[in-house]
């Protein structure tokens, strides 16, 4: 088994570092703004919680959606069953895809507290 230099782990750690901000140039999101541009990053540091934040929301709001279309079909205000199960489809495939990611990140955490220090 081969050692770890860690001259050439800081260099790489440098490297990849340097890569991220040029992305972040060419994207447009250099550190030049500082301001909100929605998606959570502020001065282009990503706002992890802004992102969860965003997302939940949205799913929260597609979940509203399909629970109205449904409670319409059920009053008889609509008659159009196809566009109720596909808006109960995408509420359930983002409740779906929220709970994968909540899964992941608890089993990340989970990684990080048993690694030995």
């Amino acid at each position: 088994m081969s050692t770890i230099d860690p001259s050439r782990l800081l260099q790489m750690r440098s490297t990849i570092l340097n890569q991220n901000q040029a992305l972040q140039r060419a994207a447009g999101r250099g550190a030049a703004g500082g301001l909100d541009d929605g998606a959570g990053a502020v001065g282009g540091t990503p706002n992890f919680g802004a992102a969860i934040s965003n997302a939940l929301q949205q799913v929260n709001a597609q979940q509203a959606k399909a629970s109205e279309l449904s409670e319409a079909y059920e009053r008889g205000d609509t008659h159009d069953i196809v566009s109720v199960m596909i808006e109960r489809q995408k509420a359930s495939l983002g409740f779906e895809t929220t709970l994968q990611v909540r899964n992941k990140l608890l089993s990340a955490y989970r990684d990080i507290m048993n690694m030995p220090v």
